[in-house]
This record gives structure tokens, sequence and C-alpha cells, in this order.
């Protein structure tokens, strides 16, 4: 998949948030995790790997509709200035 960069500043906090949550079952604390702070993330199976690909490109299609939205005003703009 290409990393969209271009989309990087339409990202916002819930969206990490809601991604983050949606692996957060995957995550596994070493028994001593209080004394090491250390953990690991769990392979996923082929059904995780289908829905993080269906969030992936619903993530993708909420932040083009932000940059269409956000462009819309510069290009109501031009016209005004032309």
């Amino acid at each position: 998949m290409k990393l969209r960069t271009d989309l990087l500043k339409y990202l916002t906090t819930e969206d990490v948030l809601e991604e983050a949550l949606a692996n957060n079952h995957r995550y596994s604390a070493e028994p001593v995790f209080a004394k090491t702070g250390v953990g690991y993330l769990k392979s996923a199976t082929e059904e995780e790997k289908t829905q993080e690909m269906a969030r992936s490109t619903a993530l993708i299609k909420r932040l083009e509709q932000r940059k269409a939205a956000a462009e819309e005003p510069e290009r109501v703009n031009r016209a005004d200035e032309i």
C-alpha cells in the first residue's frame, strides 16, 4: 500500500485513537510488565488483516473528503480573484 503523506495534515487524534483501539486486543504484556514495561503485539489473523484493510480504505476516503472540503474554499476564493 502506498503511504499517503499528502493526507497526513488531515489526520486527527480521533482517527489515530480509533485505529489504536481497534488493535488493542492484540497487545499482550509480558508477565513482568510492571517491572520491565515490555509487551508485544500478537500476529493478526486473516480476518483481522481483512478488517484492517477495510478500516484503512475507509480512513483514506475520509481523509480525501476532508482534503476536498478544505480545498473547496480555496477554489472559490481564486475564482473571485479572477
